[in-house]
């Protein structure tokens, strides 16, 4: 896990409701009671990804990049970690924000 993410790189998130109260889509591990946000590097890889996960019935989703630097500071100030994940969503870099701001 010794992916190297620059402060100025954009990465991929997944937002629900975009164009109106649009937010980061989190995701919840119950059995490790563990909050992160999914971030890919690539917009095909969150897309791909974002299929096998679980999403609210009814809700629009759409892939949006965002700078780290802006994604660091939200899932700091919401509590949640961020893990970089692959199309496949296999865990590439699991990142505690408040230690890498």
């Amino acid at each position: 896990m010794a992916e190297k993410i620059g402060k100025n790189e954009w990465l991929w998130v997944m937002v629900q409701n975009p164009g109106q109260a649009e937010t980061i889509v989190g995701m919840h591990d119950e059995k490790g009671a563990i909050s992160f946000i999914p971030m890919f590097r690539e917009k095909d890889a969150a897309l791909q990804c974002f299929l096998n996960l679980p999403r609210t019935a009814g809700k629009k989703y759409e892939a949006q990049a965002i700078i780290y630097e802006d994604l660091l500071r939200h899932a700091a100030e919401n509590r949640f970690l961020l893990y970089l994940l692959d199309e496949d969503g296999k865990i590439l870099k699991k990142v505690d924000p408040v230690q890498e701001k």
